[in-house]
């Protein structure tokens, strides 16, 4: 049995990391967020430790690490997106391979220094790319894998998640702190688009504003219009006010399905993790040259063959 802690305990995806380390037999010693609605621990861990200051979280956890037995094996992040940096060193540090939500951080040069932490400690960072486990990617991963090709996948991208007046006013809505909307819905999205297609060749930002984002990436084996946005006005009629999300890949013409078998991927990655098989900081590189590269341009116009469809609604 792996001893956990958790930074980010009140946010809405550590309960998916509780129930990860619960399900792979595992036990989370104890919490640590500034806010304090986390009753979620009582039904998973509930005799975990649980603080609301850094510094005595950090102080615990130091203090314990002087027992063998009672040391902690990992750390697990899931704190807001500006502050990955920060508490992936930390457990670094501590002597805990880190397990890390997206984005781990917005910078190359931030993996940089993180590997520089790495060979310091000779501790590990797992970052969570959970859509390499989804089975309708690794079956499309395969499928395209296995054709012979002459010219790229005319692939779009859309993704549309509601969000209601609160993002705005949360950490996410600040794109010091989220890095923007391609960057804090996008990167799963992007991640899983170098997965299944190989290396980024171009990347063109089209449109941005608080609310949504589109461009063009082209991959070895793709060209890629995609399309990211918060505001339910812009679902598809047929949805509007029946469902909140919209994920679409048109594949060559061919809609990949892909909206269920979600809720389980965390596990799986668990899994991967404690058997050596986890996604490290070199995994994670190109999803986070994307992004960066997404949030510093500038849009520029694009030609009609490369522009997504949803781009003549907003200019």
């Amino acid at each position: 049995m792996k001893r956990f802690a958790l930074i980010g305990a009140a946010g809405y995806i550590a309960t998916r990391h509780m129930k990860a380390i619960k399900e792979t037999g595992n036990d989370l010693v104890c919490a640590y967020d500034i806010n304090d609605s986390v009753g979620i621990i009582d039904n998973i861990f509930p005799q975990s430790e649980f603080f609301t200051e850094f510094e005595n979280f950090i102080d615990y956890a130091y203090s314990i690490k002087k027992k063998p037995q009672a040391a902690l094996d990992y750390l697990v992040v899931c704190s807001p997106n500006y502050l990955h940096k920060a508490h992936v060193s930390a457990g670094l540090r501590l002597g805990c391979n880190v397990i890390c939500e997206k984005p781990l951080v917005p910078t190359p040069g931030l993996l940089d220094e993180l590997s520089d932490i790495e060979k310091e400690t000779g501790n590990k960072v797992y970052n969570i790319l959970q859509l390499r486990h989804h089975k309708t990617i690794l079956n499309l991963k395969s499928e395209i894998a296995e054709q012979f090709y002459s010219e790229k996948y005319e692939v779009d991208l859309t993704y549309i998640t509601s969000r209601g007046k609160w993002y705005m006013e949360s950490w996410k809505g600040d794109p010091r702190k989220s890095f923007g909307i391609a960057t804090n819905i996008g990167i799963h999205f992007f991640d899983m688009l170098h997965f299944i297609f190989g290396d980024l060749e171009r990347n063109e930002l089209h449109y941005s504003d608080e609310y949504r984002a589109c461009g063009y990436l082209e991959y070895e084996r793709a060209k890629v219009r995609w399309f990211l946005s918060i505001d339910a006005n812009d679902l598809p009629e047929d949805i509007k006010y029946k469902k909140t999300t919209y994920r679409s890949i048109i594949c060559n013409g061919r809609e990949v399905e892909f909206s269920d078998g979600f809720t389980d991927l965390h596990t799986v990655s668990y899994h991967k993790i404690l058997d050596g098989l986890g996604f490290g900081i070199e995994d994670t590189r190109q999803c986070i040259e994307t992004i960066n590269d997404i949030r510093t341009a500038k849009p520029q116009s694009s030609n009609e063959d490369e522009a997504h469809a949803y781009l003549s609604k907003l200019i």
